[in-house]
């Protein structure tokens, strides 16, 4: 959300430059352990009026980081849009603090402005080096990374309750989430809801209802959404009855784990409204016999269809517009073509070792401010540490000399090692994050280097994955492939491209690094393209 700028604060003159301030908490636990919007507003505030700039709004989010729509985020950008000219400044702690995607990224690289990154010492802006813009595209592409890193060890939670018989999400209708004894979320039958959706299961077994009907019942009996808030759905009925979970088992990531919780129905009951459900013809779907490299990576040039493979006289691999719009004048072309040219577009990614070095050197060096953040948490969360062992020192010999119960030292003592262990996982994980920020970076880099190498050695499906994970998507038409490559490979390809894949007859070190000078707009957030015919 945004906030309005105070004629009070002591930067706001309009001598200065003019600026927009925004600030982020990816969550409102960070909110209270001390990552503050406050104390990002002090920062910023303090840095504006250094640089003697007055600060012309102020935005704030306090949320997931990766839930759509944020306010002040949205707000931003209209601001910025609509003042084109009167403020060309943004103010921001730092990288992560600005982006939750690679989509913001290019947002706000179109807008062409100013970027100060305050805790970071780095100023981003339209005629940056090319280099600085390289390096600050490796930081976004890890603070995606970092997020990403969040959510698979929610994924892995999850799984972990699941195998427990957890239900590991939000309760289906009829259940409730509670907070069980092991102070795990689980669910419970719910006492309003339970009773109706298992006269859903009944009513549907007789095989005397439709399902709409099951529905209308259900609806009477004051059965809703508790979303939408709106009477049940037919689709959400269906789904209800094809659920495992209300005979005590649960489906989850493709597996069924037996449930610790209640069932509201019998197995017997559950058999009998799956004959009901499936007492109709059921269409087979036959599973692919064939695995082909590109299928799905690549549409046509011509009216933007899928190719798609086939295979001729037992051996040989073709792919051929699939023709969904209609007959399309793109012939058949052997799988070996495509290999070959995606090759050659993947050694457009390959540089000079010593530039590689050069710029993994540099990179290093812009992390010694995220270092010195991981650093100090460190030494908090070992102080820390170091506070419950002497509470728990202390209590012990209270408790030798009489002053407390052994009951309560046992409870207590219990309560601050497990804190202890809390503080040890997270000083490791710190720990981790100062030895992977920058080298994933750099391996982010020696992938870029050896992909073509790496495309050749591969199976059909590692080829397709690797494919996946470079390019945003190809097409073929007339025996030309064109691609467009993933951030930061596009600036990779079009920094080597610039200089048209020639190196001079000697070529100093000085020389290859000013291929990464900005000679022209490497913009990292602009698509590239590039074609091999």
């Amino acid at each position: 959300m945004s906030r309005p700028h105070d004629p009070t604060n002591p930067f706001s003159p309009a001598s200065g430059r003019k600026a927009v301030l925004y600030a982020r908490v990816s969550s409102k636990e960070q909110e209270k352990e001390g990552f503050s919007i406050p104390a990002q507003q002090k920062l910023l505030r303090d840095y504006a009026q250094n640089q003697n700039m007055s600060i012309a709004r102020e935005f704030i989010d306090v949320e997931t980081a990766r839930r759509a729509g944020r306010t002040g985020f949205a707000e931003l950008l209209t601001f910025l849009r609509r003042r084109s000219s009167a403020c060309r400044i943004l103010l921001v702690e730092k990288t992560d603090r600005l982006y939750r995607n690679l989509r913001d990224w290019a947002t706000i690289d179109d807008l062409d402005i100013d970027i100060h990154f305050v805790k970071e010492n780095v100023v981003l802006s339209p005629d940056s080096r090319s280099t600085e813009k390289f390096i600050h595209g490796i930081k976004a592409l890890m603070a995606k990374n970092f997020i990403d890193n969040l959510s698979e060890e929610t994924r892995k939670g999850m799984q972990e309750k699941a195998e427990q018989g957890i239900w590991p999400s939000f309760a289906p209708l009829g259940y409730r989430n509670i907070k069980g004894s092991n102070g795990k979320r689980v669910i419970e039958p719910d006492p309003g809801e339970a009773p109706i959706v298992v006269r859903i299961f009944e009513r549907y077994a007789t095989g005397n209802h439709s399902i709409l009907e099951v529905t209308r019942m259900a609806r009477a009996d004051g059965l809703i959404s508790r979303r939408s808030k709106n009477p049940v759905s037919r689709a959400r009925v269906h789904k209800t009855l094809r659920n495992p979970l209300y005979m005590g088992e649960f489906k989850w990531k493709g597996r069924i784990y037996p449930g610790i919780h209640d069932p509201l129905i019998s197995p017997e009951l559950w058999q009998r409204v799956g004959q009901v459900l499936d007492g109709r013809r059921i269409t087979r779907h036959r599973k692919a016999k064939h695995d082909f490299a590109f299928s799905g990576l690549i549409r046509c040039g011509h009216c933007g269809c899928s190719l798609v493979g086939q295979i001729q006289k037992k051996r040989y691999v073709y792919y051929h517009c699939s023709g969904f719009k209609g007959k399309c004048p793109e012939p058949y072309t052997r799988e070996e073509v495509l290999e070959e040219r995606f090759t050659e577009i993947l050694k457009g990614l390959q540089f000079d070792q010593e530039i590689m070095d050069w710029v993994a050197q540099a990179l290093r060096e812009s992390h010694r401010d995220e270092k010195r953040h991981h650093d100090e948490a460190i030494s908090r969360l070992q102080a820390q540490y170091t506070k419950l062992q002497n509470r728990i020192d202390t209590m012990y010999v209270d408790k030798l000399d009489g002053c407390i119960e052994t009951v309560f030292y046992e409870q207590k003592s219990q309560e601050w090692r497990q804190e202890q262990t809390r503080l040890l996982r997270d000083v490791k994980r710190h720990q981790g994050a100062n030895e992977t920020y920058i080298e994933d970076g750099v391996r982010l880099l020696e992938l870029s280097h050896h992909a073509a190498d790496l495309f050749k050695k591969q199976p059909p499906e590692e080829k397709r994955r690797l494919l996946n994970y470079l390019l945003l998507n190809s097409a073929w038409s007339d025996g030309k492939l064109t691609v467009k490559f993933r951030q930061p490979f596009d600036l990779i390809a079009a920094t080597n491209v610039s200089e048209g894949g020639a190196k001079p007859a000697k070529c100093t070190h000085e020389d290859r690094k000013a291929k990464w000078r900005p000679q022209r707009d490497l913009n990292p957030c602009c698509r590239r393209e590039r074609a091999v015919s």
